[in-house]
C-alpha cells in the first residue's frame, strides 16, 4: 500500500480523520458533565440538544450545492475549522441556547467532514485500494479516541471545562487551517456532479444505508443502557470497554479493509448481519454481564464492517455520481435519528428486550438484502457477475 500513502489525498484525510475524531470524542465525553455541572440543564434540555446534533445529518445533502462555490477537499478542511470552532467556544457559553449554537456549529462541521470524507476517499483511491484506506482511517480514529480519551482523563484534574474546551478545539482549528492551506488535488480525478441525484439503480445502496442508520441507533441508545440498567456496569467499567473496543479497531480495522477487498461486499456484509442477527437476539436474553460486556465489544467491531456499503457503491455506481449521492446517502442514514430511539424508548419501557428483537429482525431483513449484491472483489478483472 506504499503508493497509497505516497498519495497527497491520503495525508490529508488522515490529519483531518484525526481532527474530527479527536472533536467528536471531546464533545461526547465532556458534554453531559458541562451540561449538568455548569449549564444546570436537566434531562429535557440535554435531550432537545441531543437532537439538535443531529440535524446536520439530515442536512448533508446541502453539501452538494455547497461545492458549487467551494472545491470538495476544501469543504472538508473548513468542516475541521468550524468543528474546532464550536468546541473552542462551547466552555464559554454554558446555557442551553448557548450549547445548542456551539452544538449545532460543531455538528455542521463533523457531519459536512464525513460526507467529503467518504466522497473524496471513493473519488481518490480506486476500488483495489478505498477499502483498505477507509479501514485505515478508521484504525487512525481509534487510536484518537483513546489519546484524547486519556488527555481528558488526567486533565479534568487540573483544567476547567473552558479551557478544555479551548485547548482541545484550539488543536482541532489549527488542523482545519492546515487543511485550508493544502491542494492534495489532482486533474485525473471524474468531475463530479453538483446536484442531487437519486437513480433507481442505487435503490439497494440506499437501503442498506438506511438499515446501517438504524443498526447504529439501537447501538448507540440502547447497548449501553443495557449494560448500565440492568448489569451494574460502573462508569469505569463502561470506559474500559470504550478503550479496549477502539484498541481492537485500530488493529483490526485495516484487517476488514483488506477482507473486503479479498471476499467482496457481499460476503463480509453477510458476515455481518448474520452475525448481527445473534447480537442482537443474545442481548435480549442473556442474565451474564460477561457475555453482554463481550456482545459490545462485537457489536463495535461489527459496526466497521458497514464500510462495504461505500465500496459496494464505488464499484457499481457512476464515478461523476460519488459527491452528491455520498451527501444523499449521509442524509438517509441519519433518518432512524429521529424516530427509532423513541420509538425504542418506549417499547425499552415495556419490555427492554424489544428493541434488540427488533435490532435482529433488521439485521435479517439486511442480511436477505446484501444476497442481491452482484458484485466481483475488487481482486477480479471482471466487475460484474
Amino acid at each position: 500500500m506504499d503508493p497509497v500513502k505516497k498519495n497527497p489525498m491520503y495525508l490529508y484525510l488522515v490529519v483531518l480523520t484525526i481532527g474530527s475524531t479527536v472533536g467528536l470524542q471531546a464533545w461526547t465525553t465532556l458534554f453531559n458533565n458541562f451540561a449538568v455541572e455548569v449549564a444546570r440543564l436537566d434531562g429535557d434540555s440535554i435531550g432537545l440538544i441531543q437532537s439538535i446534533r443531529e440535524i446536520p445529518g439530515f442536512l448533508a445533502l446541502l453539501a452538494i450545492f455547497v461545492i458549487r462555490l467551494i472545491p470538495e477537499h476544501r469543504l472538508s478542511a473548513l468542516s475541521i475549522l468550524l468543528l474546532g470552532l464550536g468546541i473552542a467556544a462551547t466552555g464559554w457559553f454554558p446555557s442551553f441556547a448557548g450549547l445548542a449554537l456551539t452544538t449545532l456549529a460543531m455538528s455542521f462541521g463533523f457531519h459536512y467532514y464525513e460526507t467529503t470524507n467518504m466522497s473524496l476517499t471513493l473519488q481518490y483511491f480506486d476500488k483495489h485500494t478505498s477499502p483498505w484506506v477507509f479501514g485505515k482511517l478508521r484504525s487512525i480514529s481509534s487510536a484518537s479516541s483513546i489519546v484524547v480519551g486519556v488527555f481528558i482523563f488526567f486533565m479534568a484534574s487540573m483544567l476547567d471545562f473552558t479551557h478544555m474546551y479551548l485547548i482541545i478545539g484550539g488543536l482541532i482549528a489549527a488542523v482545519g487551517l492546515w487543511g485550508v492551506t493544502r491542494t492534495p488535488t489532482n486533474t485525473d480525478i471524474v468531475p463530479q456532479h453538483k446536484r442531487m441525484i437519486f437513480r433507481k439503480r442505487y435503490r439497494l445502496y440506499y437501503f442498506l444505508t438506511f438499515m446501517a442508520g438504524a443498526r447504529r441507533q439501537i447501538f448507540i441508545a440502547f447497548s449501553v443502557l443495557l449494560l448500565v440498567q440492568k448489569f451494574g456496569y460502573s462508569v469505569q467499567a463502561v470506559t474500559f470497554l470504550f478503550v479496549l473496543n477502539n484498541a481492537i479497531n485500530y488493529f483490526l480495522s485495516p484487517t476488514i479493509g483488506r477482507a473486503i477487498i479479498r471476499f467482496g461486499e457481499r460476503k463480509v456484509l453477510t458476515l455481518e448481519y448474520a452475525s448481527l442477527v445473534a447480537v442482537f437476539l443474545a442481548y435480549a436474553f442473556t442474565d451474564s454481564k460477561w457475555v453482554a460486556g463481550v456482545l459490545y465489544i462485537l457489536d463495535h467491531i461489527f459496526f466497521n464492517f458497514g464500510m462495504a456499503i461505500n465500496t459496494f457503491f464505488q464499484k457499481m455506481g457512476d464515478p461523476g455520481d460519488v459527491a452528491p449521492t455520498m451527501a444523499v446517502g449521509f442524509t438517509i442514514n441519519h433518518i432512524a435519528a429521529v424516530f427509532l430511539p423513541a420509538v425504542g424508548g418506549y417499547f425499552w419501557i415495556v419490555d427492554y428486550r424489544i428493541p434488540f428483537i427488533a435490532g435482529a429482525v433488521m439485521a435479517l431483513i439486511s442480511l436477505t438484502a446484501v444476497q442481491q449484491i452482484r458484485i466481483a472483489p475488487a481482486s477480479s478483472t471482471n466487475d460484474s457477475r
